[in-house]
């Protein structure tokens, strides 16, 4: 009788937090169909906002609590990705990642060499690039991607897809996506103990945006407890090999166009600013402190160099604790960016949820392990 009645208990709350969890997205979504000066982000905070009020009524009940779900990823994904994508409007980085596939197809490169206005600085890595050489919109290649990483991984979740922070880009840009998306899912090859295809998913990933630079290193120690020198070797070969083959060459062809979108304009020294200005503590120390640009880059330095030592003196033991360790690293350095946007915050939310899953379920997928031995928004990029 306590049992059933415990259960019960945790029911209750189950329910009661699912339905304020949906109630609370669509007062994020129709906040941001108000403040946003955005036309693509206002009319997904209306659509997705109108979403997430019916799941929040449907999450009342036990037996429409699915139903909830289903409406909440229609509502805040489905139609209003189809809707921008059919109208042409988005985010101007889906028009830099076509125009770059463009460039690469009938120049070999996807960069300008002398860019100056926003619309010419593309500050992806070349492997980006082939997302624009895909026939139609980017986008749909850009959500394919993630959504195929994240069900490789095991993550692939109805409450993940419509959270809005997933929700929005998938629908406007979706830049970051394929990107966190390979991070999660080379994590758990590695918890698997399976360096090859790791080194291969994470290579592909570094080809892609530096952000996931971060990934290799994490992976490599989870590697290395786990299956020793040998195995973790073999698997930093593939990921550099990958890298290197696939962004040396455009970076030795084109050294100034390289380093002026990729490196200079991410980190604001170039004359044209990123538009990207959330107002994280990185970009508030720019803004209002003097000197801040240093100051927040040497935090940022500081924090990389402590997840760094991290790894030596306590490395991941599984791929929980490897994605919670590139949660909390990627947390710091969004938030200490100088050119920030609350929309990288995408990154540490999928792998926190990775390690989240591995802690709640033990899933064998995410920590086994094998023995020892058209009109375009302004860009936010």
């Amino acid at each position: 009788m306590t049992k059933s009645l415990e259960r019960y208990v945790r029911h209750i709350q189950y329910v009661r937090h699912e339905q304020y969890a949906w109630a609370g997205c669509a007062v994020v979504a129709l906040g941001l169909a108000l403040a946003s000066d955005l036309g693509p982000h206002r009319m997904w905070g209306v659509v997705a906002g109108a979403g997430y009020a019916v799941a929040a009524v449907l999450a009342c009940g036990a037996r429409s609590r699915p139903a909830a779900r289903v409406v909440a990823v229609a509502g805040a994904v489905v139609v209003p990705f189809v809707s921008l994508v059919t109208a042409g409007l988005g985010q101007l980085e889906v028009t830099v990642v076509e125009r770059s596939g463009q460039l690469l197809f009938t120049t070999g490169s996807p960069y300008i060499a002398d860019p100056t206005a926003i619309a010419d600085f593309n500050p992806y890595l070349p492997g980006m690039a082939l997302f624009g050489v895909l026939p139609g919109d980017a986008r749909w290649w850009l959500g394919g991607a993630f959504a195929a990483a994240l069900t490789a991984a095991g993550l692939y979740r109805a409450w993940l897809l419509a959270c809005p922070l997933v929700a929005l880009p998938l629908a406007v840009g979706g830049i970051d996506l394929p990107v966190v998306g390979l991070m999660c899912l080379g994590v758990v090859l590695a918890g698997q103990g399976r360096p090859g295809r790791a080194g291969l998913v994470l290579g592909a990933a570094a080809t892609l945006k530096w952000t996931a630079w971060t990934a290799p290193p994490v992976a490599l120690a989870l590697i290395a407890v786990r299956r020793g020198v040998r195995p973790a070797l073999r698997y930093a070969a593939v990921v550099l090999s990958i890298a290197t083959v696939a962004v040396l060459p455009f970076a030795l062809a084109d050294p100034s166009g390289f380093y002026r979108s990729v490196i200079a304009f991410p980190l604001g020294l170039t004359d044209t600013t990123s538009p990207a200005a959330s107002p994280l503590p990185g970009h508030l120390l720019v803004t209002y402190v003097p000197g801040g640009r240093v100051i927040a880059l040497a935090l940022l330095a500081v924090s990389a160099l402590l997840t760094a030592v991290s790894l030596v003196v306590r490395p991941p033991g599984t791929a929980r604790a490897a994605a919670a360790r590139l949660a909390l690293g990627l947390g710091l350095a969004m938030a200490l960016m100088p050119a920030t946007r609350f929309g990288y915050l995408v990154y540490p939310l999928v792998l926190g949820a990775l390690a989240y899953r591995g802690s709640q379920r033990g899933s064998s997928t995410v920590t086994a392990v094998a023995p020892v031995a058209p009109s375009r928004e302004k860009a936010l990029v």
